[in-house]
Parts: C-alpha cells; sequence; structure tokens
C-alpha cells in the first residue's frame, strides 16, 4: 500500500536538494538512498516516481536528493509536491494505526452510545488529535491518549471515547 510520506518544500543550496514537511513518523525506514518515492501526481518530464540519491539532516530539516535532478530549477519544479512510499498494511506495532484506518471509525461513548464519526487525524506537535463530527454536524477535537480514547476496535469499525465532560457531548 503507498502513504503520503512527505510533501517538497523549498530548494536547499544550488546542487537539487529540497526540503521536504515530513508526514510520516518513521522518516528513517521512508527516506534510504537508492528508495524510490511515488508522486501523487505526474510532473512533466520526470514520470510518476523518483528515485532518492541522498538523505540528509540539515540542523533538524531534512533534505533529499533525487536522481536526475540536480540544480535548483530542477527542485522548484517539485515544490509542493505530495510524495507517497510502500508501507505495509499494518503499522507492526500494538495500539498504533495508520490515519486512514480511523477516518471513518464510529465515536462510541463508554456506555456504548454513538456520539459521532472520526472525520480527520491531525498530527500537531504535542498529540495527534481526532477529528469527531456529531450528529449535529459539530466538529470536536479529541486528544488521541489512551486516557481519553481507551479502546479502537478496527474490526468493529468503532472507537471508544472516555465520558469525559465536554470532550464530545456538551
Amino acid at each position: 500500500m503507498r502513504l503520503v510520506v512527505a510533501r517538497v518544500g523549498r530548494a536547499h543550496g544550488i546542487r537539487g536538494e529540497a526540503t521536504i514537511e515530513l508526514r510520516t513518523d518513521e522518516p528513517q525506514q521512508r527516506f534510504r538512498p537508492g528508495g524510490t518515492l511515488y508522486l501523487t501526481a505526474p510532473v512533466p518530464g520526470l514520470g510518476d516516481s523518483l528515485t532518492l540519491r541522498s538523505v540528509r539532516d540539515h540542523n533538524g530539516t531534512l533534505l533529499l536528493g533525487f536522481d536526475g535532478i540536480d540544480d535548483r530549477n530542477g527542485v522548484e519544479v517539485l515544490r509542493g509536491v505530495l510524495l507517497e512510499a510502500d508501507v505495509p498494511d499494518e503499522t507492526g506495532e500494538p495500539d498504533s494505526w495508520y490515519d486512514h484506518q480511523l477516518v471513518g471509525l464510529a465515536v462510541l461513548s463508554a456506555d456504548g452510545r454513538r456520539l459521532g464519526e472520526v472525520v480527520a487525524v491531525q498530527h500537531p506537535p504535542a498529540q495527534d488529535l481526532l477529528v469527531v463530527r456529531r450528529s449535529d454536524g459539530e466538529q470536536r477535537l479529541v486528544p488521541f491518549v489512551t486516557a481519553l480514547v481507551p479502546s479502537v476496535d478496527l474490526a468493529a469499525g468503532h472507537l471508544v471515547v472516555a465520558d469525559v465532560g465536554g470532550l464530545v457531548e456538551d
């Protein structure tokens, strides 16, 4: 399966390196020299995939170099493009899920009442947030931590939110 792992940012230097905005928790596994990344939309002259030439950290920013892109102008063509990588269907870790597995799950209260549906997952710096749309259309943000979301059951298609006043219900 392919998932978005980065968005290409601005060019860095003159040798064809690009800054990237990470969209993965495992950059060391997703970005390796010789690896292939796929473009979500083909770029004229480049096709639909790129081979990584180089990967390096520059003061906390990951820089990628690609085969066939040797200058700043080549990188600018890619700016804003989303990059995908082949990933396993399962994360391989207990209590760890991909965003697309969570979106669409029913949100239940501790006593089994339907409170809404997960419509998105946000990844701000502090912790992941589930975007829950209630039946009245209002959206609430629920911190995705075990204390507040004690149970996720992908097979049953739901997750349970702890009974905390104001979290999902008023």
